[in-house]
């Protein structure tokens, strides 16, 4: 199976997930992992600008990678499955969680 269906086959289990344990607009976690390097966390939290996002960072034991999270009111599964895929478009090395 190649990436492109991969990765479309797993934001389409998400869609049916997030359909079926929320109800919309909810709240939402965003988690992703970076290289820290502060351009690339500049990168992520800039996505979520003027959104009412309450973003937190933490750097890993060795300083080699920082994890964000982000957590927000999203309107829908839809919404929160552009914001993975304009994460993933905008920010080289990013691994969503």
């Amino acid at each position: 199976m190649s990436d492109d269906k991969k990765t479309e086959a797993f934001y389409n289990k998400l869609r049916t997930q997030l359909y079926e344990t929320a109800t919309w607009p909810s709240e939402y976690l965003y988690k992703f992992i970076v290289p820290s390097d502060p351009s690339k966390i500049s990168q992520i939290e800039n996505l979520f600008n003027n959104m009412g996002a309450v973003i937190t960072t933490k750097e890993s034991k060795k300083g080699t990678y920082t994890s964000v999270s982000i957590n927000l009111t999203m309107e829908t599964p839809e919404a929160v499955i552009e914001k993975y895929k304009e994460v993933a478009d905008g920010v080289e090395g990013v691994i969503s969680l």
